[in-house]
Order: C-alpha cells, then structure tokens, then sequence
C-alpha cells in the first residue's frame, strides 16, 4: 500500500455524471443544463511542461473514468498565461472551468470580479471534499469578500533553512535552532575550513531575489510579516518591509554579510548560479523550500559521486522571544482559482455538478493518478510502501502536466524511498500551525497595483545597498519616507480600511 497522510476524506463524485455543459462559447446546450450528459467539460488550464499529453493517454482516460465526466483540457503555457487569460477574460469567452493564478495582476483580477465567474462559497458545504478546505486558504483566496472559484491549495509554508550537516560535523558545531546561532554557524562556515581543502567557502548562499524571497523569510522570524503586517500600535496595515522587525533582520544580516557569512555577490547571482554554488561546495547554508534538500544532493552527486554531501532541514528557528514562526510562501497555500463560468453554467444545478467535478479531484484515486499516474505503467510500490517511478521520461509526458492543476496538492503525501523528501513532507506539514500570511492578500488597493512594484524596487535598490555596506539604515528609511510621497501613504490608508472593513 501506499503510505498516505489523509488530510482530507475521499468522497463519490456522485453528480458528475449528469454534468451537461458546452464548450467555452458554445450552442445553447450549455444553457440550464440543457444539452446531453455526453458534453464535454471545458477548462483552461496551465501547462507547466514542454508538451502537451494526449487526451486519449492513459492517465486522462482514467480521470474521465473516476470521475465519471468527460472534459477538455485548453492548455496555456505559463510563460504566456498573463497574456493568454487577459485575453480571455477581456473578451468574456472563458472556458466552463479556467484555471486562474496571479491573482495580484490588476487586470486579471479586475476581469475575475467582473461576474465572469460564480461565487461558489455558499455551495462549498455541500460536498465532502471541498467543505473541509481549510479556513485560512478559504480566506486568502476571497477577492473583497467574494470566492470567484474553489481554491488551488498549496502547502502553506514550504521553506526552512538547508544546512550542511556534514560541515557542521567537520567543525564540531551543534545545529542551529535560533536566529543567532545560525548566524554564528554561518560565520564560522566562513572562518573555518568545513571543506578540509583550505577552499574560501561562505555560510548562506543567496541570489538577487533576497529581498523577495531569502532575505525576506529570515525576517519573518523576527517578527516580519508576510508582504504586508497589522501595526497593532498604530492600528493600520502596513508593508512588512517598512517594519521595526525587518530593519532588525537587515541589522543582523548585514553583521553577517560583513563576516563574510554571506556571498557577497548576491545582488547579482541569479537562482541557477545559485544552485551551482550550493552544489559545488561554495557555501553551506541556504533559505529555501524544505524539498530542495534531495534535489541539492543530486547536483553535488552529478559533480562528484562520493560527495558525502549530508544536508539537516530546519523548520523551528526562532528569535529572542518572538514565538515560532513561518512566514508563507505560498501566498496562504492559495495557488489560484478554478473558476466557473456565469456564461455557460447557468443555473444552481449546473454550478453544482461541476462542483462535484471539483471535490472528485480532491479524491485519493483522482490526486493519485494526477501526482504518479498508473500503477505498473508509470509507478510502482516497493517492499517498503515507497512511491518509485518507472520511467521518468513517460512520467513527465503522461503524469506531470496534471500535477499542477491538482486542487490540493498536499491532500495526499506518498511515501518515498528518499528519507530527504520523507522528512521534507512531515516538516510542511508540521509547519502550517506557524504559518504566518498576508492579512490583505484577499483585499484590493487600487494605489498598490499601480504602485506597488515602483515602490517596493526602490526599497529593494535601498536594501541592496545597506547590505554591501554602501548605506546606512537611516538611507534605508529615508527611502521608505521618500515611498510616501509616491503612494506608500495611499496604501497603507487603503488597504487600512479595507482590512477594517472585513474585520470590523
């Protein structure tokens, strides 16, 4: 059998079968349920892979099976999905299910609260699967107060800290479970001779999206908040990067950095130079999703077999007596929305059929075909229970290209014959009880989205600077007083009193 950890019961898709819809723009079958049981479903949905697979492959072959309802997948390719779905939207010829992600985009989510799409929280409680989406998704996934469609739900809170087990070992060090011992670590990765080839090495090994993405995480463990943070004192909402517990982080990391704890070309180091230097034993500490660690051990081993590389994870950094914390990285475990269309799923009967389409997918035969595929075609189980791929190649034609279009991809955890992504999976899951998310992700700032990414680039340019030691904090505030002026004023005061305005 399959090791499982079941988070959500599996239910019959009891009324998928009779689904009647036509295709995006179709005849008037669509309308009020009026056409055959034989019309196909229609969704828009994102490729995330090279090709394409075939309609008639064994995997979607099954899904129409298990689920009791034919459907057509229009794949888009994400390089093109900003495009593709303003496009859609803008002419109102969606599909009967479109896939939605980048809900920040203005006019992606202008056309999502456009009546396009249902309003389908009322109908939630009614199905065994989607009733048990878990509240804080639910809310990271409302548009000013509305859920346009059923959530993508993600792993709330994916990164932790890698460390270099092996190193901490060549050194006589403890693994690091505070803030301030992770910094001495890193230091001392830099000092001392972890290697035992005399190579210069580093601790953290960041990339220029630090101020978005490492950098950004390790200020959550001061008491950061994740984009935007409620200043109880002052009573408003404002941006987690203008806060006392970030100016703090960057006071820290800085002292790092001047250590020589941090590679001090960051700013320009990109994810795939990164990953290189991770690999070819550059440095040893990295801020990065949990599941990487496997994937770090299988690029060192392409560079040297007997590497010896051993990584520890980390989920429970803490600082001073801040209580634990994880900033998300999953904007809320919220990965987009499977909308449905007010256009050709007209009436109550027929949101609920395709409804039932929804909650069949977050069944534990559906998830399983979607995530490895066919038993004996795709995947095997080994003595152990372990999930082993049979050939990779197949998998990634026939399985993988589904795999992002799972409705909770963390429903189902499989057993894998790698401790690494054993151990990765038990630590999300155990985070998601720290995880801290953005409390106006769901909220709309007409000043933010025209603003924001101006702003938030000249505080990015400001921290860059402050960290190479070419600033000063007082530099860095002084660009948060100069934001003001450009619209940070605005909206802290917007999103202020929209957050007051749902939680009055």
């Amino acid at each position: 059998m399959i090791s499982r950890r079941n988070l959500l019961q599996s239910a019959p898709v009891a009324a998928a079968g009779a689904l009647a819809l036509s295709a995006c723009g179709g005849s008037s079958s669509g309308s009020g349920g009026e056409g055959s049981a034989d019309s196909p479903l229609t969704w828009m949905a994102l490729l995330h892979t090279p090709t394409t697979p075939e309609p008639s492959g064994p995997v979607q072959t099954r899904l129409t099976e298990s689920l009791g309802q034919k459907f057509e997948i229009q794949w888009v390719p994400d390089a093109s999905k900003e495009e593709k779905m303003n496009a859609a939207l803008a002419s109102g010829s969606v599909a009967d299910v479109t896939s939605i992600s980048n809900l920040s985009n203005s006019s992606i989510r202008s056309g999502v609260t456009s009546g396009l799409f249902w309003d389908v929280e009322p109908f939630l409680g009614e199905f065994e699967n989607l009733k048990n989406i878990d509240p804080k998704i639910i809310e990271a996934a409302r548009l000013d107060g509305t859920l346009y469609g059923v959530p993508f739900q993600k792993i709330l809170a994916r990164y932790g800290v890698l460390v270099r087990q092996d190193w901490l070992d060549a050194l006589g060090l403890e693994v690091p479970h505070t803030i301030e011992d992770l910094g001495e670590v890193a230091k001392a990765f830099a000092a001392g001779d972890p290697t035992g080839t005399g190579a210069t090495v580093t601790g953290f090994i960041d990339r220029e999206e630090s101020f978005k993405v490492g950098f950004r995480s390790l200020a959550g463990y001061f008491g950061a908040g994740e984009t935007f943070q409620l200043d109880e004192a002052a009573g408003k909402i404002i941006p987690a990067c203008t806060s006392d517990a970030w100016k703090e982080a960057m006071e820290w990391y800085q002292g790092v950095y001047a250590a020589g704890g941090v590679n001090q070309e960051f700013i320009t180091t990109q994810k795939q130079n990164q990953q290189q230097a991770i690999a070819q034993d550059k440095g040893g500490i990295v801020v990065t999703g949990l599941f990487e660690a496997k994937n770090y051990v299988a690029l060192a081993n392409d560079i040297n077999p007997d590497s010896g590389v051993e990584w520890t994870l980390i989920n429970d950094l803490t600082y001073g007596d801040v209580p634990r914390r994880i900033i998300s990285d999953t904007g809320g475990g919220m990965g987009g929305l499977f909308s449905i269309s007010t256009q050709s799923v007209k009436t109550e009967d027929d949101l609920r059929r395709v409804l039932a389409f929804a909650d069949g997918l977050m069944t534990e035969e559906v998830h399983n075909l979607m995530t490895n595929g066919v038993e004996g075609v795709h995947y095997e189980i080994d003595a152990d229970g372990a999930v082993n791929t049979l050939d990779q190649a197949l998998w990634e034609q026939e399985v993988q290209p589904y795999s992002s279009s799972r409705l909770a991809e963390n429903a189902f955890t499989y057993k894998s014959s790698d401790p690494y992504v054993n151990l990765a999976n038990e630590m999300m899951a155990e985070s998601a009880e720290y995880a801290i998310t953005n409390p106006v992700q769901s909220m709309n700032s007409e000043t933010f989205n025209t603003e924001w990414a101006t702003i938030e680039q000249g505080l990015n340019d400001a921290y860059n600077k402050f960290m190479m030691g070419a600033a000063t904090m007082g530099d860095y505030e002084a660009a948060i007083e100069s934001a003001r002026g450009q619209g940070l004023d605005d909206i802290i005061s917007e999103y202020t009193e929209a957050y007051e305005q749902f939680n009055g």
